[in-house]
C-alpha cells in the first residue's frame, strides 16, 4: 500500500471526527463571546473543550505530515493548515471544517452542478457571516473607540462587509478587527463572483430551454408541412396517372 493512499485513508477516517471537533470548538468559541457574563467555571470548561479540539487538529496535521511522501511539498501545500493550528489569531478558521456538513445537505440538492454550488455557497456564506461576527465582536468589544459592542452590531457589520456594501456606520478600530475585515472583504468578492456565475448559468439554461422548445416546435411544423407537401405530390401524381 502506498504512502499517499495511507494519507487519503487517514483523511477519510479523520473527516467526521474533525467535523465534530469543529462543532465543539464552535460552541466553546461562541458561547463566551455571546455571553460575557458566563460563570468562570463554565468558561474554564469551554476553554478545555477548545484546547481539546485544537489538539485534534494539531494531531491531524502532524499525522498527515508524517505520512506524506514528500514532506517539503506537503508543508508548502498545506501551510495554511499549519497557520490555522499555530496562530491564535486564525483560530476561528478551524470552523471551516464544518463545510464537511454540507455534504449531507448536498444529497438533497439534486444532481446538477448548479444545485450543489448553491448549497455550498449558501452554507459557506452563512458560516463565514457567523464566524466573522463572532471574531469581530471578540476583537472589538470593550476597546477604546469601538462601535461594535453587541452581536447584532457585529452581524450587521459582517453582512454589509461581505456584500461589499460597507455603510460605514460600524467599523473596526483595532488591528485584529481590521485584519478580519480584510479577510471578509476578500471572501465577499469571491462569494459575489460565485453567485453571479451561478445566476448566469441559470439564466443561460433557461434561455437554452426556450430555444430548444422553439426549435422543437419549428421542427414539428416543418415535418407537418413536409408531410402535407408529400401528400399533395402523391395526389397530383395520382391525378396525372388517371389522365
Amino acid at each position: 500500500m502506498s504512502t499517499e493512499s495511507r494519507v487519503d485513508r487517514w483523511e477519510r477516517r479523520a473527516e467526521w471526527p474533525l467535523t465534530v471537533a469543529a462543532l465543539l470548538f464552535l460552541i466553546a468559541y461562541a458561547w463566551p463571546i455571546l455571553d460575557p457574563e458566563l460563570p468562570s467555571g463554565v468558561r474554564h470548561a469551554l476553554g478545555l473543550v477548545a484546547w481539546a479540539a485544537w489538539a485534534l487538529f494539531a494531531v491531524d496535521y502532524v499525522v498527515r505530515l508524517a505520512l506524506a511522501t514528500n514532506r517539503g511539498k506537503f508543508f508548502f501545500r498545506n501551510i495554511f493548515d499549519l497557520l490555522v493550528v499555530a496562530l491564535p489569531l486564525l483560530r476561528p478558521l478551524r470552523l471551516l471544517r464544518l463545510v464537511t456538513l454540507l455534504h449531507v445537505l448536498n444529497r438533497h440538492a439534486g444532481g446538477s452542478l448548479r444545485g450543489r454550488v448553491v448549497v455550498y455557497v449558501a452554507g459557506a456564506a452563512s458560516l463565514i457571516l457567523f464566524v466573522a461576527s463572532l471574531a469581530i465582536l471578540d476583537a472589538e468589544r470593550g476597546r477604546e473607540g469601538a462601535n461594535i459592542e453587541s452581536f447584532g452590531d457585529a452581524l450587521w457589520w459582517a453582512l454589509t462587509t461581505v456584500t461589499t456594501v460597507g455603510y460605514g456606520d460600524r467599523f473596526p478600530v483595532t488591528g485584529t478587527g481590521r485584519a478580519i475585515a480584510a479577510g471578509l472583504m476578500l471572501s465577499g468578492i469571491a462569494l459575489i463572483g460565485v453567485v453571479t456565475a451561478t445566476f448566469a448559468s441559470w439564466l443561460i439554461e433557461k434561455v437554452q430551454e426556450v430555444e430548444d422548445a422553439a426549435q422543437t416546435a419549428t421542427r414539428r411544423d416543418i415535418e407537418a408541412l413536409t408531410e402535407q407537401v408529400a401528400e399533395l405530390r402523391r395526389a397530383l401524381q395520382s391525378t396525372a396517372a388517371r389522365q
